[in-house]
Protein backbone atom coordinates (compact mmCIF):
# COMPACT_ATOMS: atom_id res chain seq x y z
CA UNK A 1 0.00 0.00 0.00
CA UNK A 2 1.17 3.39 -1.12
CA UNK A 3 0.73 6.98 0.12
CA UNK A 4 0.51 9.82 -2.09
CA UNK A 5 0.14 13.33 -1.34
CA UNK A 6 -2.82 15.69 -2.57
CA UNK A 7 -0.20 18.09 -4.07
CA UNK A 8 1.20 15.79 -6.26
CA UNK A 9 5.00 16.92 -5.89
CA UNK A 10 6.34 15.18 -2.36
CA UNK A 11 7.77 11.32 -2.24
CA UNK A 12 5.43 8.25 -2.59
CA UNK A 13 5.56 6.58 0.74
CA UNK A 14 4.59 3.46 2.54
CA UNK A 15 1.87 3.70 5.52
CA UNK A 16 4.22 3.81 8.42
CA UNK A 17 6.02 6.91 6.41
CA UNK A 18 3.09 8.29 5.55
CA UNK A 19 2.06 8.30 9.57
CA UNK A 20 5.37 9.21 11.08
CA UNK A 21 5.55 11.84 8.67
CA UNK A 22 2.00 13.72 8.52
CA UNK A 23 2.48 16.60 6.38
CA UNK A 24 3.57 16.19 3.05
CA UNK A 25 6.91 18.27 1.89
CA UNK A 26 5.02 19.79 -0.64
CA UNK A 27 2.08 21.01 1.63
CA UNK A 28 -0.21 18.69 0.95
CA UNK A 29 -1.95 15.59 2.65
CA UNK A 30 -1.13 11.53 2.29
CA UNK A 31 -4.10 9.79 0.92
CA UNK A 32 -3.69 5.91 -0.03
CA UNK A 33 -3.15 5.43 -3.97
CA UNK A 34 -5.77 2.98 -4.13
CA UNK A 35 -8.67 2.04 -2.06
CA UNK A 36 -9.12 -1.54 -0.77
CA UNK A 37 -12.08 -2.68 -1.50
CA UNK A 38 -15.08 -5.18 0.48
CA UNK A 39 -17.68 -6.82 -1.06
CA UNK A 40 -21.06 -8.07 0.05
CA UNK A 41 -19.63 -11.14 1.70
CA UNK A 42 -16.88 -9.45 3.21
CA UNK A 43 -19.02 -6.69 5.09
CA UNK A 44 -21.92 -9.44 6.26
CA UNK A 45 -19.06 -11.42 7.94
CA UNK A 46 -18.36 -8.73 10.08
CA UNK A 47 -22.07 -8.93 11.45
CA UNK A 48 -21.55 -10.14 15.74
CA UNK A 49 -17.84 -9.72 15.43
CA UNK A 50 -16.42 -7.12 18.20
CA UNK A 51 -15.46 -3.81 17.62
CA UNK A 52 -11.50 -4.88 17.59
CA UNK A 53 -12.13 -7.93 15.32
CA UNK A 54 -13.61 -5.43 12.76
CA UNK A 55 -11.23 -2.86 13.32
CA UNK A 56 -8.52 -5.63 12.63
CA UNK A 57 -10.14 -6.49 9.13
CA UNK A 58 -11.26 -2.68 7.97
CA UNK A 59 -7.96 -1.43 8.39
CA UNK A 60 -5.43 -4.49 7.51
CA UNK A 61 -5.40 -3.52 4.02
CA UNK A 62 -4.47 0.05 4.51
CA UNK A 63 -1.14 -1.09 6.84
CA UNK A 64 0.49 -2.95 4.98
CA UNK A 65 3.92 -4.74 5.77
CA UNK A 66 4.08 -1.97 8.59
CA UNK A 67 3.12 -4.39 11.14
CA UNK A 68 2.97 -8.34 11.07
CA UNK A 69 -0.75 -9.53 11.89
CA UNK A 70 -0.09 -10.42 15.26
CA UNK A 71 1.26 -6.73 16.27
CA UNK A 72 -1.55 -5.03 14.50
CA UNK A 73 -3.81 -7.34 16.59
CA UNK A 74 -2.19 -6.32 19.51
CA UNK A 75 -1.93 -2.66 19.34
CA UNK A 76 -5.93 -2.72 18.05
CA UNK A 77 -6.58 -4.63 21.59
CA UNK A 78 -4.49 -1.94 23.73
CA UNK A 79 -6.32 0.94 21.75
CA UNK A 80 -9.79 0.44 22.95
CA UNK A 81 -8.68 -1.95 26.24
CA UNK A 82 -9.71 1.74 28.48
CA UNK A 83 -13.31 2.61 26.86
CA UNK A 84 -16.23 2.53 29.05
CA UNK A 85 -18.42 0.36 27.15
CA UNK A 86 -17.81 -2.72 25.86
CA UNK A 87 -19.54 -2.05 22.36
CA UNK A 88 -16.67 0.85 22.24
CA UNK A 89 -19.46 2.46 19.89
CA UNK A 90 -22.67 1.50 20.85
CA UNK A 91 -26.05 2.49 18.97
CA UNK A 92 -28.95 4.41 20.89
CA UNK A 93 -32.53 4.47 18.67
CA UNK A 94 -33.76 8.67 18.71
CA UNK A 95 -36.80 8.21 16.94
CA UNK A 96 -38.19 5.99 14.36
CA UNK A 97 -35.44 5.17 11.37
CA UNK A 98 -33.09 7.88 13.38
CA UNK A 99 -30.28 6.34 15.54
CA UNK A 100 -27.37 8.17 17.43
CA UNK A 101 -23.69 6.36 17.34
CA UNK A 102 -22.55 7.13 20.76
CA UNK A 103 -18.65 7.58 19.84
CA UNK A 104 -17.95 9.40 23.79
CA UNK A 105 -16.98 6.44 25.74
CA UNK A 106 -13.00 6.68 25.35
CA UNK A 107 -10.67 8.16 27.88
CA UNK A 108 -11.30 12.21 27.13
CA UNK A 109 -14.95 11.58 26.10
CA UNK A 110 -14.77 12.47 22.43
CA UNK A 111 -14.79 10.80 18.99
CA UNK A 112 -10.89 11.82 18.71
CA UNK A 113 -10.10 8.73 20.97
CA UNK A 114 -10.95 6.18 18.71
CA UNK A 115 -8.11 7.32 16.06
CA UNK A 116 -5.54 8.60 18.78
CA UNK A 117 -5.04 5.58 20.97
CA UNK A 118 -4.79 3.68 18.00
CA UNK A 119 -2.36 6.60 16.60
CA UNK A 120 -0.75 6.18 19.90
CA UNK A 121 0.40 2.53 19.75
CA UNK A 122 0.95 2.48 16.18
CA UNK A 123 3.31 5.36 17.21
CA UNK A 124 5.15 3.71 20.33
CA UNK A 125 5.26 0.50 18.61
CA UNK A 126 7.05 1.57 15.39
CA UNK A 127 9.14 4.07 16.71
CA UNK A 128 10.50 1.80 19.30
CA UNK A 129 11.83 -0.64 16.38
CA UNK A 130 13.28 1.92 14.75
CA UNK A 131 15.16 3.28 17.78
CA UNK A 132 14.44 6.73 17.24
CA UNK A 133 11.79 9.16 18.69
CA UNK A 134 10.18 12.19 17.17
CA UNK A 135 7.94 15.52 18.05
CA UNK A 136 4.58 15.43 18.11
CA UNK A 137 3.00 19.04 17.48
CA UNK A 138 -0.66 19.22 17.20
CA UNK A 139 -3.26 22.31 17.10
CA UNK A 140 -6.83 21.43 18.71
CA UNK A 141 -10.36 23.29 18.58
CA UNK A 142 -10.65 21.10 21.71
CA UNK A 143 -10.90 17.75 21.71
CA UNK A 144 -7.88 16.50 19.44
CA UNK A 145 -5.62 18.14 21.95
CA UNK A 146 -6.96 16.33 24.73
CA UNK A 147 -7.06 12.83 23.25
CA UNK A 148 -3.34 13.16 21.69
CA UNK A 149 -1.80 13.76 25.21
CA UNK A 150 -4.19 10.86 27.06
CA UNK A 151 -2.90 8.61 24.10
CA UNK A 152 0.95 9.66 24.72
CA UNK A 153 1.69 10.88 27.85
CA UNK A 154 4.32 8.91 29.64
CA UNK A 155 5.66 7.02 26.06
CA UNK A 156 9.43 7.46 25.72
CA UNK A 157 9.29 7.74 22.28
CA UNK A 158 8.00 10.81 21.76
CA UNK A 159 7.23 14.63 22.80
CA UNK A 160 4.00 16.31 22.48
CA UNK A 161 3.25 19.64 22.58
CA UNK A 162 -0.38 20.92 22.05
CA UNK A 163 -1.59 24.20 20.22
CA UNK A 164 -5.15 25.57 21.44
CA UNK A 165 -7.32 28.66 21.26
CA UNK A 166 -6.66 30.72 24.61
CA UNK A 167 -10.10 31.09 25.85
CA UNK A 168 -11.98 29.59 23.17
CA UNK A 169 -12.25 25.37 24.55
CA UNK A 170 -14.91 24.62 27.55
CA UNK A 171 -13.31 24.06 30.61
CA UNK A 172 -13.55 20.48 30.77
CA UNK A 173 -11.49 20.57 27.32
CA UNK A 174 -9.04 22.34 28.86
CA UNK A 175 -8.69 20.78 32.01
CA UNK A 176 -8.15 17.14 29.98
CA UNK A 177 -5.14 19.23 28.68
CA UNK A 178 -3.58 21.18 31.38
CA UNK A 179 -3.12 18.64 34.09
CA UNK A 180 -1.87 15.53 33.04
CA UNK A 181 1.70 15.91 34.58
CA UNK A 182 3.99 13.75 32.92
CA UNK A 183 7.19 15.72 31.79
CA UNK A 184 6.78 14.42 27.66
CA UNK A 185 3.55 16.18 27.42
CA UNK A 186 2.80 20.26 27.06
CA UNK A 187 -0.27 22.27 26.84
CA UNK A 188 -0.03 26.08 24.86
CA UNK A 189 -2.83 28.43 25.11
CA UNK A 190 -2.21 30.41 21.58
CA UNK A 191 -3.47 34.33 21.96
CA UNK A 192 -5.68 33.07 18.60
CA UNK A 193 -8.18 31.18 17.09
CA UNK A 194 -8.03 27.34 15.81
CA UNK A 195 -7.40 28.41 12.38
CA UNK A 196 -4.32 30.46 13.86
CA UNK A 197 -3.06 27.65 15.82
CA UNK A 198 -3.43 25.47 13.02
CA UNK A 199 -1.75 27.56 10.36
CA UNK A 200 1.38 28.10 12.52
CA UNK A 201 1.44 23.95 12.64
CA UNK A 202 1.43 23.76 9.02
CA UNK A 203 4.06 26.41 8.91
CA UNK A 204 6.06 24.59 11.40
CA UNK A 205 6.01 22.04 9.03
CA UNK A 206 6.68 23.97 5.98
CA UNK A 207 9.76 25.01 7.80
CA UNK A 208 11.81 22.24 6.80
CA UNK A 209 14.89 23.07 9.07
CA UNK A 210 12.90 23.30 12.09
CA UNK A 211 10.87 20.33 11.39
CA UNK A 212 14.37 17.78 10.56
CA UNK A 213 15.60 19.21 13.66
CA UNK A 214 13.51 18.14 16.47
CA UNK A 215 11.80 15.13 14.13
CA UNK A 216 8.54 16.92 13.73
CA UNK A 217 5.49 14.67 13.40
CA UNK A 218 1.71 15.27 13.44
CA UNK A 219 -1.23 13.69 15.01
CA UNK A 220 -3.74 16.15 14.24
CA UNK A 221 -6.92 15.07 11.03
CA UNK A 222 -4.05 15.89 8.66
CA UNK A 223 -2.29 12.25 9.65
CA UNK A 224 -3.50 9.71 7.51
CA UNK A 225 -3.56 7.14 10.26
CA UNK A 226 -6.26 9.03 12.41
CA UNK A 227 -9.04 8.73 9.42
CA UNK A 228 -8.07 5.14 8.89
CA UNK A 229 -9.13 4.67 12.56
CA UNK A 230 -12.76 6.59 12.28
CA UNK A 231 -12.98 4.35 8.76
CA UNK A 232 -14.17 1.42 11.22
CA UNK A 233 -17.12 2.65 13.36
CA UNK A 234 -18.90 3.31 9.83
CA UNK A 235 -18.79 -0.27 9.40
CA UNK A 236 -20.14 -1.54 12.71
CA UNK A 237 -22.93 0.49 13.17
CA UNK A 238 -23.84 0.00 9.77
CA UNK A 239 -23.36 -3.40 9.85
CA UNK A 240 -25.94 -3.36 13.04
CA UNK A 241 -28.71 -1.84 11.17
CA UNK A 242 -28.52 -4.44 8.25
CA UNK A 243 -25.72 -3.68 5.75
CA UNK A 244 -24.73 -4.63 3.47
CA UNK A 245 -28.19 -5.88 2.47
CA UNK A 246 -29.38 -2.17 3.58
CA UNK A 247 -28.66 1.05 2.76
CA UNK A 248 -27.97 3.61 5.77
CA UNK A 249 -27.00 7.21 6.18
CA UNK A 250 -25.02 9.23 8.34
CA UNK A 251 -24.90 12.52 9.62
CA UNK A 252 -21.70 14.10 10.76
CA UNK A 253 -20.75 17.23 13.05
CA UNK A 254 -18.33 18.69 11.03
CA UNK A 255 -15.41 20.83 11.66
CA UNK A 256 -12.04 20.17 10.14
CA UNK A 257 -13.73 17.26 7.81
CA UNK A 258 -11.83 14.18 9.15
CA UNK A 259 -14.69 12.19 10.12
CA UNK A 260 -16.88 12.82 7.49
CA UNK A 261 -14.41 12.16 5.21
CA UNK A 262 -13.67 8.95 7.17
CA UNK A 263 -17.08 8.18 5.77
CA UNK A 264 -16.26 8.66 2.42
CA UNK A 265 -13.70 6.15 2.44
CA UNK A 266 -15.79 3.71 3.63
CA UNK A 267 -17.96 4.54 1.23
CA UNK A 268 -15.70 4.23 -1.37
CA UNK A 269 -14.76 0.60 0.29
CA UNK A 270 -18.33 -0.56 -0.62
CA UNK A 271 -20.28 0.05 2.55
CA UNK A 272 -23.86 0.99 0.96
CA UNK A 273 -24.08 4.45 2.47
CA UNK A 274 -27.14 5.93 0.97
CA UNK A 275 -26.42 10.23 2.55
CA UNK A 276 -23.44 11.76 4.04
CA UNK A 277 -24.81 14.79 5.69
CA UNK A 278 -22.38 17.48 6.39
CA UNK A 279 -23.92 19.61 9.86
CA UNK A 280 -22.09 22.65 10.33
CA UNK A 281 -22.96 25.25 13.04
CA UNK A 282 -22.99 28.68 12.55
CA UNK A 283 -19.28 28.78 11.16
CA UNK A 284 -21.01 26.99 7.73
CA UNK A 285 -17.66 27.55 5.20
CA UNK A 286 -18.52 23.78 4.01
CA UNK A 287 -22.08 24.65 4.53
CA UNK A 288 -22.05 27.26 2.16
CA UNK A 289 -19.29 25.57 -0.28
CA UNK A 290 -21.38 22.60 -0.77
CA UNK A 291 -24.07 24.83 -1.72
CA UNK A 292 -22.15 26.26 -4.55
CA UNK A 293 -20.95 29.53 -3.18
CA UNK A 294 -17.32 28.55 -2.95
CA UNK A 295 -14.98 28.48 -0.48
CA UNK A 296 -14.44 32.28 0.92
CA UNK A 297 -13.11 32.60 4.63
CA UNK A 298 -14.93 35.16 7.07
CA UNK A 299 -14.73 35.76 10.82
CA UNK A 300 -14.77 32.65 13.33
CA UNK A 301 -17.63 33.42 15.60
CA UNK A 302 -17.44 31.67 19.25
CA UNK A 303 -20.39 29.67 19.48
CA UNK A 304 -21.49 26.34 22.34
CA UNK A 305 -19.88 24.12 19.69
CA UNK A 306 -16.53 25.36 20.21
CA UNK A 307 -14.88 22.20 18.22
CA UNK A 308 -16.74 23.33 15.01
CA UNK A 309 -15.46 26.58 15.03
CA UNK A 310 -13.49 26.25 12.03
CA UNK A 311 -12.98 28.36 9.05
CA UNK A 312 -10.25 26.41 7.08
CA UNK A 313 -10.98 22.49 7.20
CA UNK A 314 -8.13 20.85 6.36
CA UNK A 315 -9.42 17.10 5.39
CA UNK A 316 -11.49 19.17 2.50
CA UNK A 317 -8.66 19.13 0.41
CA UNK A 318 -8.84 15.46 0.54
CA UNK A 319 -12.17 15.34 -1.25
CA UNK A 320 -11.20 18.35 -2.99
CA UNK A 321 -7.47 15.75 -4.07
CA UNK A 322 -10.80 13.22 -5.72
CA UNK A 323 -13.18 15.86 -7.03
CA UNK A 324 -10.53 17.26 -9.08
CA UNK A 325 -9.58 14.19 -10.57
CA UNK A 326 -6.45 13.68 -8.32
CA UNK A 327 -4.89 16.61 -10.06
CA UNK A 328 -2.20 17.60 -7.26
CA UNK A 329 -1.33 20.88 -9.33
CA UNK A 330 -4.77 22.07 -9.49
CA UNK A 331 -5.54 21.10 -5.80
CA UNK A 332 -1.67 23.16 -4.86
CA UNK A 333 -3.20 26.02 -7.01
CA UNK A 334 -6.81 26.08 -4.87
CA UNK A 335 -4.81 26.00 -1.25
CA UNK A 336 -2.20 28.85 -2.72
CA UNK A 337 -5.43 31.16 -3.22
CA UNK A 338 -6.99 30.19 -0.07
CA UNK A 339 -3.82 30.85 1.36
CA UNK A 340 -2.60 34.01 -0.61
CA UNK A 341 -6.66 35.37 -0.96
CA UNK A 342 -8.71 33.96 1.75
CA UNK A 343 -10.46 31.75 -0.58
CA UNK A 344 -11.71 30.39 -4.24
CA UNK A 345 -13.99 29.01 -5.89
CA UNK A 346 -14.76 25.60 -6.55
CA UNK A 347 -15.42 24.38 -10.63
CA UNK A 348 -18.06 23.21 -12.05
CA UNK A 349 -17.68 19.88 -12.10
CA UNK A 350 -15.69 19.37 -8.98
CA UNK A 351 -18.64 20.84 -7.66
CA UNK A 352 -20.99 18.69 -8.97
CA UNK A 353 -18.66 15.49 -7.80
CA UNK A 354 -18.92 17.17 -3.74
CA UNK A 355 -22.81 17.68 -3.98
CA UNK A 356 -23.41 13.88 -5.64
CA UNK A 357 -21.10 12.42 -2.27
CA UNK A 358 -22.10 14.71 0.50
CA UNK A 359 -25.07 17.01 1.57
CA UNK A 360 -25.09 19.75 4.36
CA UNK A 361 -27.22 21.72 6.75
CA UNK A 362 -26.13 24.10 9.88
CA UNK A 363 -27.53 24.82 12.63
CA UNK A 364 -27.32 27.91 13.96
CA UNK A 365 -26.67 28.96 18.01
CA UNK A 366 -30.34 29.32 18.96
CA UNK A 367 -31.17 25.94 16.85
CA UNK A 368 -28.33 23.86 18.80
CA UNK A 369 -29.90 24.65 21.98
CA UNK A 370 -33.51 23.93 20.94
CA UNK A 371 -32.21 20.55 19.56
CA UNK A 372 -30.81 20.01 23.02
CA UNK A 373 -33.37 20.65 24.70
CA UNK A 374 -36.17 18.95 22.28
CA UNK A 375 -34.51 15.59 22.42
CA UNK A 376 -34.19 15.53 25.80
CA UNK A 377 -38.01 15.38 25.74
CA UNK A 378 -38.41 13.28 23.64
CA UNK A 379 -36.09 10.53 23.49
CA UNK A 380 -34.53 11.28 26.94
CA UNK A 381 -31.09 11.86 25.11
CA UNK A 382 -28.60 14.57 26.44
CA UNK A 383 -27.04 15.84 23.34
CA UNK A 384 -23.62 18.00 23.48
CA UNK A 385 -24.41 20.82 21.45
CA UNK A 386 -21.64 19.31 18.82
CA UNK A 387 -24.05 15.95 18.56
CA UNK A 388 -27.15 18.81 18.49
CA UNK A 389 -26.15 20.21 15.65
CA UNK A 390 -25.52 16.94 14.08
CA UNK A 391 -29.33 15.69 14.89
CA UNK A 392 -30.96 18.81 14.05
CA UNK A 393 -29.25 18.85 10.60
CA UNK A 394 -30.07 15.06 10.24
CA UNK A 395 -33.88 15.63 11.56
CA UNK A 396 -33.96 18.31 8.03
CA UNK A 397 -32.72 15.76 5.60
CA UNK A 398 -32.90 12.31 6.53
CA UNK A 399 -34.87 10.32 4.12
CA UNK A 400 -37.43 8.48 6.19
CA UNK A 401 -37.35 4.98 4.27
CA UNK A 402 -33.38 5.01 5.00
CA UNK A 403 -32.02 4.25 8.83
CA UNK A 404 -30.07 7.75 9.75
CA UNK A 405 -26.72 7.14 12.01
CA UNK A 406 -26.15 10.50 13.72
CA UNK A 407 -22.51 10.69 15.24
CA UNK A 408 -22.35 11.69 18.58
CA UNK A 409 -18.84 13.40 18.82
CA UNK A 410 -18.63 14.26 22.92
CA UNK A 411 -19.93 13.38 25.91
CA UNK A 412 -22.55 16.44 27.28
CA UNK A 413 -20.26 16.43 30.34
CA UNK A 414 -17.14 18.30 28.04
CA UNK A 415 -19.64 21.23 27.35
CA UNK A 416 -22.11 21.81 30.66
CA UNK A 417 -22.45 25.69 30.30
CA UNK A 418 -24.48 25.04 26.93
CA UNK A 419 -26.57 21.48 28.33
CA UNK A 420 -27.22 23.53 31.59
CA UNK A 421 -28.46 26.60 29.52
CA UNK A 422 -30.50 24.43 27.28
CA UNK A 423 -31.80 21.59 29.69
CA UNK A 424 -31.81 22.95 33.40
CA UNK A 425 -29.53 19.78 34.19
CA UNK A 426 -25.55 19.60 34.34
CA UNK A 427 -24.27 16.86 33.70
CA UNK A 428 -21.68 15.05 35.70
CA UNK A 429 -18.62 13.66 34.41
CA UNK A 430 -18.16 10.17 34.72
CA UNK A 431 -16.53 8.53 38.02
CA UNK A 432 -13.08 7.99 36.84
CA UNK A 433 -12.68 11.48 35.81
CA UNK A 434 -14.55 13.36 39.18
CA UNK A 435 -11.67 15.43 40.30
CA UNK A 436 -10.68 16.53 37.27
CA UNK A 437 -11.61 20.52 38.60
CA UNK A 438 -9.36 19.92 41.40
CA UNK A 439 -6.14 18.84 39.65
CA UNK A 440 -3.70 21.40 39.05
CA UNK A 441 -3.33 22.68 35.50
CA UNK A 442 0.22 23.09 33.77
CA UNK A 443 -0.01 25.72 31.32
CA UNK A 444 2.20 28.25 29.10
CA UNK A 445 0.03 31.31 27.61
CA UNK A 446 2.16 32.24 24.17
CA UNK A 447 1.55 34.79 21.17
CA UNK A 448 0.57 33.42 17.88
CA UNK A 449 3.97 33.71 16.49
CA UNK A 450 6.08 31.18 14.83
CA UNK A 451 9.61 31.91 16.20
CA UNK A 452 7.79 31.97 19.88
CA UNK A 453 6.35 28.47 18.74
CA UNK A 454 9.41 26.55 17.48
CA UNK A 455 11.77 28.23 20.31
CA UNK A 456 9.39 26.64 23.06
CA UNK A 457 9.10 23.27 21.03
CA UNK A 458 13.46 23.62 20.91
CA UNK A 459 13.15 23.83 25.02
CA UNK A 460 10.79 21.17 25.77
CA UNK A 461 12.22 18.00 23.66
CA UNK A 462 14.32 15.72 25.17
CA UNK A 463 17.13 13.72 23.62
Amino acid sequence: MRYISTRGHAPVLSFEDAMLTGLARDGGLYVPETIPQMDQADIAALHGLSYEDVAYRVMRPFVGDTFTDTEFGDIITRSYAGFGHAARAPLVQLDSGHFLLELFHGPTLAFKDFAMQLIGQMFQTALARRGERVTIVGATSGDTGSAAIEAFKGLDVVDVVILYPHGRVSEVQRRQMTTPGEANVHALAVDGDFDDCQARLKDMFNDFTFRDEVRLAGVNSINWGRVLAQVVYYFTSAVSLGAPHRRVSFTVPTGNFGDIFAGYIAKKMGLPIDQLVVATNQNDILDRCLKGQGYHTSTVHPSISPSMDIQVSSNFERALFDAYGRDGNAVAQLMDELKSGGGFDVSQGALQMLQDTFQSGRASEDETSATITAELARSSELLCPHSAVGVKVANALRDPATPMITLATAHPAKFPDAVEAATGIRPPLPPRMADLYDRPERVTRISNDLAALEAFVRGQIRH
